[in-house]
């Protein structure tokens, strides 16, 4: 009896076994995705997150594999990001890390991601300094690829003079040097360098410094809701010379509260945004409308803004890097997984998304060319291309 009890404990301990190593074999493969939802940037992460949605209703599967996701908001705090991201690759044991709506958080965060040794895909436009270069990489258009088509289209308009109002933020601060880089050789002279807060709710000061250096145009350095504030002050001081900015204010929260302050201005964004405009010979046109669709059947409204598609491609990235995460045999839930997918996102090549065609390298940020970005004007609350 004790011989066949004995055969039947090992025969369940095998089958135990089997079924461990075949739960280690089809672990599920975790995101931490770290967001601003609340905050002064929550018009840019509350899309972020629809747009991550959308890109797991498209793929939620690679290689039978399980995409997780786990999303915390960190209402636009650099602490609380920090936090989560800890809690993220500590309690959660992901396996890459993304986020967030703006530069001071994803800086936070990025730098947890470094230091644990955990691959991170920057979704706001900034560039992870140091060693959290060798770990991350930036979704979003580079800076100076964008503000050079805004300094082109003025030089092209016969532009010499633009004055320049921005955030008092790392987003600030990269408009302007991207514009000081562009600017002088197109023969173009910057007047001012004025800036303000996200939370201020005013910048007369600012724009009176503006008006009073008799510019040919202005540019502003703003995001999302907030980057309303300098055009609606213009608007109500009667500016009428051509506003220009940046693809970080395509939102539908900027329209919004700009209203008619903002019709006429004239910014560089990715093709998603006027994706019924392309040519059907452009790559983009296809993945772009077909996120639009799945956008609006996920989250039951259209997509209105530039944001939700950088969340999707963010999925993208991750979706076609596990796969070749997978094929290198390195396990989810391990350090090797996590080497393996900072090693497969930074060799990125040719992937076709909604904003871009991304090519990746390790240490090298940005993953994007001129095929990303194409000249829109606000025409009666909507983006039409500039041909």
């Amino acid at each position: 009896m004790s011989e066949r009890r004995s055969g039947i404990g090992a025969a369940l301990i095998a089958a135990s076994l089997c079924l461990s190593f075949a739960q280690i074999a089809h672990a599920e493969i975790k995101i931490g995705f770290i967001t601003s939802t609340t905050g002064a940037a929550s018009s840019i992460g509350i899309p972020y997150s629809k747009g991550m949605a959308t890109g797991h209703a498209a793929i939620d599967t690679v290689n039978g594999e399980k995409l997780t996701y786990i999303q915390i908001d960190d209402g636009f705090d650099p602490s609380a990001a920090a936090r989560a991201a800890r809690k993220l690759i500590e309690e959660d044991k992901v396996d890459i890390l993304c986020g967030s709506a703006g530069g001071p958080p994803s800086l936070a965060a990025a730098a947890v991601a470094a230091e644990e040794k955990v691959p991170f895909i920057v979704m706001a436009n900034v560039v992870v300094p140091g060693e959290g270069a060798q770990w991350s990489i930036t979704v979003p258009q580079e800076p100076l690829l964008m503000v050079t088509a805004d300094v082109e289209a003025m030089k092209k308009a016969g532009i010499k003079k633009v004055a320049y109002i921005g955030f008092s933020d790392v987003w600030g601060d990269l408009v302007y040097n991207a514009l000081k880089k562009a600017a002088e050789p197109a023969g173009i002279e910057i007047l001012t360098n004025e800036r303000y807060a996200r939370a201020d709710t005013s910048v007369t000061a600012q724009i009176l410094k503006v008006m009073a250096s008799h510019p040919d145009a202005v540019l502003t350095g703003g995001s999302g809701t907030p980057g309303a504030l300098p055009h609606i002050a213009l608007y109500d001081r009667g500016y009428t010379g051509p506003e220009y900015s940046t693809h970080a204010v395509i939102n539908s929260e900027f329209v919004r509260l700009g209203g008619p302050a903002v019709e006429g201005v004239i910014a560089p964004t990715g093709p998603m945004v006027v994706a019924d405009q392309l040519p059907d010979s452009n790559p983009i046109k296809k993945v772009a409308l077909d996120f639009l669709a799945l956008y609006k059947k996920v989250n039951g409204e259209p997509s209105t803004d530039a944001f939700g598609a950088y969340g999707y491609d963010t999925w993208l990235i991750i979706a076609d890097s596990a796969k070749r995460a997978l094929a290198s045999g390195a396990k989810p839930g391990t350090p090797e997984f996590r080497v393996a997918m900072r090693d497969a996102m930074t060799s990125t090549k040719e992937l076709v998304g909604t904003h871009a065609i991304y090519n990746f390298h390790l240490g090298k940020t940005f993953g994007t060319d001129e095929r990303s970005r194409v000249m829109v004007k606000l025409e009666k609350g909507s983006w039409k291309l500039i041909p």
